[in-house]
Parts: structure tokens; sequence; C-alpha cells
């Protein structure tokens, strides 16, 4: 029926329970999996996994190298849950936060061979919901009918051949907004059609469509931004980019709402506080279990295919956002350096960011 929900909806309403603590169910196959975010996991919701089967812990091979324990894949980590672990002990696995006060979490047991579909699914899943990725796994015998006696999200991961393609975009609506930097500025709003994060164009005057715009992808960062954080050079970034156009008299500057490289705010700040622990950004992102970049640049390309644009002269530092916009169909006829921002406060994370993630500095 057209009433039922497609693959890549049912996916945003397990990403929405996994964040409220509600397990899902997953499919793939003949195997079926009850699915909770360690994150979010309350001993009840745990007792009652348990009296299903024999969990076992998902984390990303990011995480159990940290961890000393043995991935055997290079997508996934199942750990086998030891008869004694209870909630707390399945969240300082799940969160690094205390793990230079109690390093020896170990040994662990881990499962080798089999299908990991569903595992890997659950780790995405809560990626996608930015929650920390770790989630429990129980295998059930019938997926569909424990979601139906449970009112739990059923998710057939065969069926989902797009699930995990960026969700298309549309404009849901623009208007004119005289800004500082130009009088002539006109903000649109883009939402994906899974419900997901809303994204803005922001244009300054009018530009030609015929020929190359000058462009800045820049993904939200509250801390820098909206706060004036000095850890970082996002804010000065921001602003420099639309003074550029303004200088110009006209520009592009897409505001991705893709925080902290993609993991979210609140996994950010768990970053952040790494950091003050002496990680750098890099090695604090590979201690929460993620990559050193989570985003997805495609949906900047889109939105500017959508406005009507072919070839950009794009502000970054970063030549991975060249590439992306690239192999997403977009012309870069040239990249215009954006240095700026650089202080005391901020100096190490620009050198790891050239130094690790390849920033032209």
């Amino acid at each position: 029926m057209t009433l039922r929900p497609a693959p890549q909806e049912l996916a945003a309403r397990a990403r929405a329970d996994l964040r409220m603590g509600v397990p899902v169910v997953l499919g793939a196959g003949e195997s079926a999996a009850l699915v909770a975010a360690a994150e979010t996991l309350t001993p009840e919701r745990l007792a009652a996994l348990r009296a299903l089967g024999a969990p076992v812990l998902a984390i990303t091979p990011r995480r159990a190298e940290t961890l000393k324990a043995r991935a055997y894949s290079d997508h996934v980590a199942r750990l086998i849950l030891p008869e004694d672990a209870d909630a707390g002990w399945i969240a300082t696995i799940a969160d690094p936060a205390d793990d230079l006060m109690a390093p020896m979490k170990g040994p662990f047991a881990t499962e080798r061979g089999g299908d990991e579909t569903i595992a890997r699914a659950a780790i995405r899943l809560a990626k996608a919901a930015h929650l920390l990725p770790a989630s429990l796994v129980v295998a059930v015998d019938d997926g569909p009918a424990m979601a139906a006696a449970h009112g739990l999200t059923w998710l057939d991961l065969t069926e989902a051949h797009t699930l995990w393609d960026a969700s298309p975009l549309a404009e849901v609506s623009a208007a004119r907004v005289p800004m500082e930097v130009s009088r002539a500025g006109r903000l649109h709003v883009y939402r994906p059609v899974d419900g997901g994060e809303e994204h803005y164009a922001v244009e300054i005057g009018r530009p030609d469509r015929a020929k190359p715009v000058l462009a800045r992808l820049h993904s939200a960062c509250f801390t820098g931004d909206v706060l004036g954080s000095l850890k970082c050079d996002c804010g000065p970034q921001l602003h420099a980019a639309l003074d550029a156009m303004a200088a110009e008299g006209a520009g592009v500057l897409l505001y991705l709402n893709q925080e902290g490289r993609g993991i979210g705010l609140a996994n950010k700040m768990r970053a952040y506080a790494l950091q003050d622990q002496g990680f750098d950004t890099v090695e604090a992102n590979h201690r929460l279990g993620f990559e050193d970049d989570e985003r997805d640049f495609r949906t900047g390309a889109e939105i500017l295919h959508a406005l009507g644009f072919k070839s950009v002269r794009l502000m970054t530092n970063n030549p991975k956002k060249v590439e992306m916009m690239r192999r997403a169909g977009l012309e870069v006829a040239e990249r215009v350096p954006l240095k700026v921002g650089e202080s005391e406060h901020n100096r190490a994370y620009l050198a790891t960011k050239a130094e690790k993630s390849g920033h032209i500095l």
C-alpha cells in the first residue's frame, strides 16, 4: 500500500526509536535481531533483552582498537556480553570518557565469522542517530512477529537496498533576508524527504548561473559559529566567506547541518572532553568509535544543482571537499583558500587537520 512507510522512512523511525531508548528489529535474509543503542539502554530493557537470548555488543573497529579487543572484521567488532555485565558496564565500553581512569576493561571475547550484516547496520543506525556507535544485538527467530508483538519498528535490510543512500532533498521555503554583508540576501531551506535535518543555502546578490559561482560548503558549528569558540576556525571561516562573497557581489554559502564533522554536537563535546585529556581531534574521534570525518558533502552538491549551478569556485582548505564535489557531478573550477582564525587556542588543532586530514594550511 502507498500508506506503508518506505525503507528510508522506516530507518528514520528507527533512528528516533534508538535515541529514545526503544529497541528496533532488523532483518537480513533469514536472520533477525533486536537492536538497542548502548547509550540509551536502561537496566530494565537490558533484562528484557537478556531474557530473549545471548546479546552481543556491536562496536566499531576504531573503538575495538582502543579497547584492545579483536574485531575479526574491517567493519564491526562483536563483543560477547559477560553474564554479569550490566547497563553501566555497557556504557563504559561505549563511552571512552573514563578510559584513562579504568584502562583495564578486558579481556574481551569477540565473535568471529558468521553474518555481520545486522551488527553493521546497528552501528550505522546509531551513528545516523548521533549516538555513540555501539549497539546491543540479540538474535530472534521471527523478526516481524517480534516487532508486531511489542509494537517495535521492523526494518528489513534485504529490501532496503537504498537504505544508506543520502536522502533526496526538497526545497520547502525561501525568502529575502537582508544581511550585514548584503542587502540582497536570500535564504533557501532544504529538507530531506526522510525527515532528517534541514540544510540551508544563502544566496548573496544574484549569482550568474552560467559562470562558476563563489561557494562555501560550511558545516554547522554551534560552538564556533554561535559561541565564538577559539578551539576551531569555523566562525572566522564562516564570516570570511560571507565577506568575500559580499566583496565580489555574489556567492552561495551552504550551511549544512553536519555538526562535529558529522557526529553531532553531543559526540563533538565528548571529543572535546577527550582533547582535554591530551588526545588530538582525530584520536578523540577514533576513541569514540568514529572515523576522522563522517560527513557526506553530496548533500551540498545536490543543493547547488537544485539552485541551477553547474560550476563553483569552492572556498575550502580541504581537498576532499573538492574531490567529493567532482564525484557528485559538479565542476570545481577553482579551489579558493580560506586561511583565517588561527590562534594560540587552536594552533594544535589546525596542525592536526593539516597532518592527519590533509587540509592545506
